[in-house]
């Protein structure tokens, strides 16, 4: 599978039906399923813990399983089996984790969940296998694909605020293309939108769901620049952030100079000493 190529014939369909962000659905849904496929944000509102899944492994899991060690949690609802918005979707994120210089287990962890109850763990592992080839990081990332009950699942998406349904018309799940970012106590921190995740922005969704705990003392100075804008669902440039980096910025090119000077200075002083 070509997953740049797929992504890009994607994005090209997806903007010709005029559908961007939150508002993404199926392709061919009916204005029904189109209504359903909605995110209604829930930032704070916890996740369950005790949810059951099963994942690609055929072995059964509690989402709290994910949960630990003190790392963010990128979530996914998709399903394994949809060649239209969910592939366009994961090929995009793939995209941005192959550029992102942090590895899923590492300092997050990823989940993606099916919202089709008819999916099982052989379809998983497969679309599991196909990713990680892709991202060329080992078999060990952890990406974890689960799959599960119709009641579990829904339960998972109303705590996040993710709005889907399964159209008669076209056999397909109507559903929005975001991410949700998880903090690693559980609750919903942040959400990114679209089809195309830039590793800038995922970096700093999951220092900002791990509250501080994941990022060098750079990445988290260069967050303080930017800043969440709710209407594109991105991070843009905060004007008071880029001052305040550029000041730093003027400051350690002026101490940088004057430590030059000094040396020159004193260098100059002990060659006088000297020939005197």
């Amino acid at each position: 599978m070509n997953f740049g190529r797929a992504t890009a014939l994607g994005t090209l369909l997806l903007a010709s039906a005029g559908w961007s962000g939150s508002a993404m659905a199926e392709l061919g849904a009916t204005p029904e399923g189109y209504a359903a496929s909605t995110v209604t944000e829930r930032l704070g509102n916890d996740v369950d813990p005790d949810l059951s899944f099963v994942d690609q492994d055929g072995q059964s899991v509690k989402f709290g399983d994910y949960l630990q060690d003190g790392k963010p949690v990128l979530l996914t609802l998709n399903y394994y089996t949809c060649e239209t918005l969910c592939s366009t979707q994961l090929n995009g994120l793939l995209q941005g984790l192959q550029e992102l210089d942090w590895t899923a287990g590492e300092e997050f962890r990823i989940v993606t969940v099916s919202i089709d109850p008819s999916e099982g763990p052989d379809v998983a592992s497969g679309k599991r296998l196909s990713y990680l080839e892709e991202l060329g990081r080992g078999p060990d990332v952890e990406w974890h694909f689960l799959t599960g009950t119709e009641s579990n699942v829904r339960a998972l998406a109303d705590s996040i605020g993710y709005g889907y349904a399964y159209d008669e018309n076209t056999g397909q799940w109507a559903h929005p293309a975001v991410l949700t970012f998880l903090a690693p106590q559980g609750f919903v921190a942040r959400y990114l939108y679209g089809i195309i995740y830039p590793p800038r922005d995922l970096k700093f969704a999951l220092m900002e769901a791990s509250e501080g705990r994941v990022g060098s003392p750079v990445e988290k100075l260069v967050l303080s620049c930017f800043r969440y804008d709710d209407s594109t669902g991105e991070y843009t440039p905060a004007a008071l952030g880029v001052m305040r980096l550029g000041g730093i910025a003027t400051l350690l090119a002026m101490g940088g100079l004057g430590a030059v000077m000094w040396r020159r200075e004193k260098s100059s002083g002990q060659n006088r000493s000297a020939s005197a």
